[in-house]
């Protein structure tokens, strides 16, 4: 009989996929969650916070494996049953186990407490800042990380941020904002000099270290790759 051979399909491609592209599609890269504490958020809107405080205690300050920031987990009264209700927040600098939180639109402007922006001066230092009404904290998040309050504007409802990042920003000004700056700061300060140092930092992250440059691949693997110089033999900056 006669000997057929496989036919290459259009779609069998030669060399490998590149890194980037393996890192959407394959579990490898997924985030390592195993050991962490849990969301780390204000608490859901109610009520009590669109309209007086409520007070809370913070009762242990902990670490977040894979988070430079430590993480309060805060105890507050049910307003509806007989219990109480923990909640993890992004700790900020000066607080203490014991030390009482309010959030509400009545609670003082206090480091740790939490505010809606509208109630909250001009110039006024915040972290854990709200994009939306409700989504219980988006910016400013990392570790010794602030947003300032620039300016209010009464008509139209909304407040101007600068963002750790330098860019501006405006919200609604019912969004809430934990008082003061995140704990932790200064983390980068210190180097880590040595490579075991960055492979448990990031080992508890995600799979991304250590990086293989493109140029010190084969061909096969990088569009970098190959040459007997490590060059990339391209213009490196994109065309308009």
């Amino acid at each position: 009989p006669e000997r057929t051979f496989p036919q290459a399909t259009p779609f069998a491609t030669m060399g490998k996929y590149v890194q980037a592209q393996r890192k959407g599609k394959s579990p490898i890269f997924k985030a390592h969650t195993r050991t962490r504490k849990g969301a780390v958020k204000l608490r859901s809107i109610d009520y009590a916070e669109k309209h007086g405080y409520v007070k809370g205690v913070i009762k242990e300050i902990i670490h977040d494996p894979g988070r430079g920031a430590p993480v309060a987990k805060i105890q507050f009264l049910n307003a509806y049953r007989y219990k109480r209700d923990n909640e993890l927040m992004l700790a900020t600098e000066g607080m203490y186990t014991g030390q009482y939180i309010y959030c509400g639109k009545k609670a003082t402007l206090t480091v740790g407490n939490v505010l809606p922006l509208s109630s909250v001066p001009e110039g006024t230092i915040v972290c854990n800042v709200e994009a939306k009404v409700g989504d219980r904290g988006s910016f400013a998040r990392g570790s010794g990380t602030f947003a300032v309050v620039v300016s209010h504007d009464a008509d139209k409802g909304t407040t101007r941020l600068r963002l750790p990042s330098g860019g501006k920003k405006t919200v609604p000004s019912g969004v809430r904002a934990q008082i003061g700056v995140v704990a932790g700061g200064g983390r980068t300060d210190k180097p880590l000099l040595k490579a075991g140092n960055a492979y448990h930092k990031y080992s508890v992250k995600r799979n991304c270290w250590p990086k293989i440059r493109g140029v010190a691949k084969n061909p096969v693997e990088h569009p970098h790759g190959g040459g007997n110089h490590q060059h990339i033999g391209k213009p490196s900056t994109c065309g308009r």
